[in-house]
């Protein structure tokens, strides 16, 4: 997925967290916790002043193509994370219902 404008989007991610960076400010987070094959998505949280710019949906992104990469399944707690991977055919093989 790509941001919905032109502005720098940078994610910086490991097994339990990933920070969005928008030009050079952190604008949002996800909370996630890797257990044996599958990783669980806890919270996504986007700051209010950079609402309204996909950010959440990069996070979201990010978090499938992190456990396509390491052959995880989904277990999203999130309402937002699951609600974006339900939407997204190519995200919802990865979920684990």
């Amino acid at each position: 997925m790509n941001p919905q404008n032109d502005n720098m989007v940078t994610i910086k991610q490991n097994e339990e967290t990933s920070d969005i960076i928008y030009d050079t400010e952190k604008a949002g987070f996800m909370e996630k916790k890797k257990k044996n094959d599958v990783l669980e998505i806890i919270h996504t949280e986007v700051s209010e002043e950079f609402g309204g710019k996909g950010l959440g949906k990069e996070l979201v992104a990010a978090a499938v193509e992190f456990a396509k990469n390491k052959n995880l399944r989904i277990i999203a707690y999130c309402p937002f994370a699951k609600k974006i991977i339900m939407k997204t055919p190519e995200f919802k093989a990865f979920l684990e219902q």
